[in-house]
């Protein structure tokens, strides 16, 4: 059996549009045009983010991290 393998475009990207309607005379519009590559790009950024906002976290509540109030 033979298989005819269709390439895929390089750089295939994700397009995210968003329009916001304030009252009857404002609005906003936002355009977003991304790669895979960038989507992995932002999930490995915000992964680090979290996993380090946790290791911080982590770290000051544990009984040898608490801060000693100042006694006067």
């Amino acid at each position: 059996m033979a298989y005819d393998l269709v390439p895929l475009p390089h750089h295939q990207s994700q397009r995210a549009k968003l329009t916001l309607r304030l009252g009857k005379r404002a609005r906003l519009c936002a355009r977003v045009e991304m790669t895979s590559e960038g989507l992995l790009a932002v999930g490995a950024l915000v992964s680090s983010i979290l996993l380090s906002t946790a290791v911080l976290v982590g770290v000051s509540v544990r009984e040898g991290g608490k801060a000693k109030a100042i006694q006067r």
